[in-house]
């Protein structure tokens, strides 16, 4: 299709919401707060579910745990009292002749709720039906009251949105009924789903039993009534899987161009002296695993090519990835090259800067720290130390991507917590230099779905093998009133020479309120374990002193170290056997995985107590559940990814990030691996590199406007 029509469709899609019949000022602010402002964002607002409305239900065959709808008579209305919480509850009794159902409401406007439900009006319910002993009960259900002369029969013929067929079911918000918006999206999908184009290659189409988009969003909005039902349920109906795989594809193709650009580009090869890493291996401790040497010797292969590495570490708590990472920094440094190493937060980067400051210092090499809030001499001396090359590494957060910070020569940069940052920054991090190497690492396992979607232009290194002698930590839940048994365990280990760590959750991202709760936390460990050498370590501590105070427990000056989640990542006390986590409910699973991972790492086993207080969410029983039920990295990252879901798993700081309108990463695994499969082979054909057809020419115009400058496209198409 021509370029002209395709921006007037654009252009027309683009209509804004308020033009559409039926929707004033008042409805459009109302679908605005639900994120839709164009007639585009209403087509790609799929239904979250679906009504059977070809007949309604009888009570007396209503399924429990399935969502019914049903018709019925109210035959009792009122608030009632429950006897064993004494909690307030609006419950409504409707029936048909064939038996009768409990409606209940827990959170309700008293003055609004006892007018709405008439005795002996008739209405249309739908919601889960529960079994709670003998009674049958559906919470908070849908509501549709017929008028006051409306017989049943009326009511189904009288409108084809209301009754006689599968009818879909939107997202709402406070002013909105489903009613409003089904009539709005009729409108929607009849006047502008046909603009919709198809881009797909129509082979493929027909390989992967595709439809047209214009189709599958027609049917995903407004199924035919034979269509099935299950299949819609589940969101494996044609039409819904046509506008997933589509969703998936572009992304994966853009993904597909990314790498291959990046192989494309003339990098630095890099010669392997052993000039400072065989000095390193002399001086630790300890031999590197076969998985961490496997590791070493891809990315040695990726740095000796004449094009950047673009490679993703990734391994489970301490399966040793900094001292891989450290390893990669001497091969760079060895052939003359700066190295940057990149971490989310203050916190972390100050730990990083700690570690690779102790082994760089003993090789004679210069390790500076950026960050963001420093005085302005130490500042511009760091500046110049690195825009000079006398720093041979620098270690920062977001301040090292700043405009400013000027390398001598840039040869490898390593992001560190990589779900943390997004595409972008990884090109503004090769703009340092001259198309640098690039690794990234993560100590928190992805999930393989979510992990083609968000590095699938990385090659994949994963260190799978623990140092030895590790065993899996133990983990319990303590709650409040139990706490002087969790002294008891304390002490037991002390009396064992062990050491203890004690955490105290960042609340709300505020320093000071953090500050206080590890101090208080303190003294109260002071006046009930006096007779233990008790130190603090917190985010406001100077780097200088925070070096101390590890020093001190590291040396066994120290029997409990109290802190903040300044030791979240990268501390190795091989004496420390006891993680407490206060207030364990209000860490994310991710913390609880890796503040775990501090102890355990000697020949003693690990004990990790999770304290939780009365007021516990129901998330955060989950997370606790999840901590004391595997202490698997990966099958804790898929229970974090199902609990919370893949925007909120990463991160609100992660750009250029896939905002799937329709796609869901953990219900459409398998299409995602079809899409992958498919975008990354029409990377590598000719006709699309060299746009030979007008259908590749078509597609590599759509990746572009889909997201050439998310995923740094502007030359495709």
């Amino acid at each position: 299709m021509a370029s002209a029509s395709l921006d007037r469709i654009r252009e027309i899609l683009a209509t804004p919401i308020s033009r559409l019949r039926g929707v004033g000022p008042r409805i459009a602010e109302k679908l605005e707060k639900l994120g839709i402002l164009t007639v585009e964002d209403a087509l790609y607002t799929l239904p979250y579910r679906y009504e059977d409305r070809r007949e309604f239900r009888r009570i007396a065959r209503l399924r429990e745990g399935r969502h019914e709808v049903f018709a019925g008579e109210i035959l009792v209305a009122g608030e009632m009292v429950t006897q064993r919480t004494r909690r307030r509850v609006f419950e409504v009794i409707v029936g048909d002749g064939s038996g009768q159902i409990v409606l209940k409401w827990f959170h309700y406007r008293k003055e609004w709720i006892a007018k709405r439900f008439p005795l002996g009006r008739t209405g249309v319910f739908s919601g889960e039906v529960k079994r709670f002993g003998h009674q049958r009960e559906v919470h908070h259900p849908d509501v549709e009251l017929l008028g006051e002369d409306q017989t049943l029969a009326q009511y189904q013929s009288s409108d084809p949105l209301i009754f006689g067929r599968i009818l879909p079911v939107y997202p709402l918000t406070e002013g909105l009924t489903q009613q409003a918006v089904r009539r709005i999206w009729k409108q929607v999908v009849d006047l502008f789903a046909q603009h919709i184009v198809t881009h797909l290659p129509a082979d493929l189409c027909a390989r992967r039993g595709l439809l047209p988009l214009a189709k599958a969003l027609q049917d995903a909005h407004w199924p035919t009534n034979d269509a099935d039902l299950l299949a819609l349920e589940e969101g494996h109906d044609p039409g819904r899987r046509t506008l997933v795989y589509d969703e998936f594809f572009f992304l994966q193709l853009g993904l597909a161009l990314r790498r291959r650009g990046v192989l494309l580009e003339t990098g630095i090869p890099f010669q392997v002296t052993h000039r400072y890493t065989k000095p390193l291996a002399d001086l630790l401790p300890y031999r590197l695993t076969a998985a961490q040497r496997r590791v070493l010797g891809e990315i040695k292969h990726d740095l000796m090519m004449p094009h950047p590495m673009n490679r993703l570490v990734q391994g489970d708590v301490g399966s040793g990835k900094t001292i891989v990472a450290l390893m990669a920094a001497l091969l760079a440094i060895e052939n003359g090259v700066q190295v940057a190493v990149v971490a989310p937060t203050e916190i972390l980067a100050e730990q990083h800067f700690l570690q690779f400051h102790h082994w760089l210092e003993q090789l004679g090499l210069k390790t500076v720290l950026l960050r963001g809030q420093q005085p302005a001499a130490e500042r511009r001396g760091i500046l110049a130390e690195i825009a000079g090359g006398m720093a041979h590494l620098v270690v920062g957060t977001h301040a090292v991507l700043q405009e400013g910070v000027e390398f001598h020569r840039l040869g490898l940069g390593i992001i560190d917590e990589q779900h943390r940052f997004g595409v972008r920054q990884r090109a503004v991090l090769r703009q340092k230099g001259e198309n640098p190497h690039v690794l990234v690492m993560t100590a928190t396992p992805i999930p393989r779905t979510l992990s083609l979607t968000v590095y699938g232009d990385l090659a994949l290194s994963v260190i799978d093998e623990m140092p030895p002698g590790r065993t899996p930590v133990r983990t319990m839940v303590v709650i409040e009133n139990q706490r002087r048994h969790a002294f008891e365990l304390i002490r037991k280990e002390i009396d064992k020479n062990h050491q203890i760590y004690v955490v105290f959750p960042l609340i709300e991202e505020s320093e000071k309120s953090d500050l206080k709760a590890a101090t208080v936390g303190v003294e109260q460990l002071r006046s009930v374990l006096p007779e233990c050498r008790i130190g603090l370590l917190h985010g406001k501590m100077s780097p200088e002193d925070k070096e101390t105070i590890m020093g001190r427990f590291k040396a066994r000056q120290l029997d409990i170290l109290v802190s903040t989640t300044v030791i979240e990542v990268g501390i190795d006390v091989p004496n420390a056997t006891v993680m407490v986590i206060e207030h364990a409910e209000r860490f994310g699973l991710a913390q609880l995985h890796q503040l775990r991972g501090r102890v355990g790492r000697g020949s003693a086993p690990g004990l990790c107590l999770l304290m939780k207080s009365f007021r516990c969410s129901e998330e955060g029983e989950k997370r606790l559940e999840v901590m004391t039920r595997t202490t698997d990295g990966f099958r804790i990252a898929e229970a974090d990814l199902e609990i919370r879901g893949p925007g909120e798993f990463l991160g609100t700081r992660q750009s250029g990030l896939p905002d799937f309108r329709v796609a869901n990463i953990l219900r459409d695994a398998r299409i995602l691996e079809e899409a992958r499969s498919d975008a990354f082979a029409i990377a590598e054909t000719s006709e699309f590199q060299e746009g030979a057809t007008e259908e590749m020419r078509s597609l590599a115009a759509e990746l572009k406007h889909r997201w050439g400058t998310r995923l740094g496209l502007a030359t495709v198409g």
